[in-house]
């Protein structure tokens, strides 16, 4: 097939084999997470609740890459199933900011070990140093493409 300068071809591009590792994973991190009753957004949410505690939920919303609304659910169940608690009224302003019950703890923990299972295996063919490479590399990538909202050439 020809190409006309503007086809992207998907044999050498790093975007389409970007998103295509991405999915993989995705795939991979709901198949480890379906046995435990959780999706990725479940998980997520707890592991940014582990490592910082208090965020509100439109904070847990930017950092699970969902909507204020999705999050705002998520967050109701998880508070009926007590694997988190937020105060009934907000200290000051709107905000509620979310804690992980010990309920919750426990739940992280073998989701946490199952997701680690899953990077694991991604990683197991690269050595320290591709690993770190790919680690620099994705965030350039990330930062390049944040800055100013469009990507930088030549970074």
């Amino acid at each position: 097939m020809e190409q006309d300068g503007t086809a992207i071809d998907l044999e050498t591009s790093l975007g389409y084999l970007l998103k295509e590792a991405a999915s993989a994973l995705r795939a991979a991190m709901e198949d480890v997470l379906r046995p435990l009753g959780m999706t990725i957004t479940h998980y997520s949410c707890l592991e940014l609740l582990a490592q910082r505690p208090g965020l509100s939920g439109s904070e847990l919303a930017r950092g699970a890459f969902v909507t204020r609304q999705s999050m705002n659910t998520l967050l109701q169940h998880l508070e009926r199933e007590g694997q988190v608690s937020r105060p009934a009224e907000a200290a000051v302003g709107k905000v509620l900011p979310t804690r992980l019950t010990p309920r919750g703890r426990g739940s992280l923990a073998k989701a946490s070990a199952a997701v680690r299972s899953v990077e694991d295996r991604m990683l197991a063919g690269m050595t320290e140093t591709e690993r770190s490479d790919a680690f620099r590399s994705l965030t350039s990538m990330v930062r390049s493409l944040r800055q100013d909202g469009v990507a930088v050439d030549g970074d």
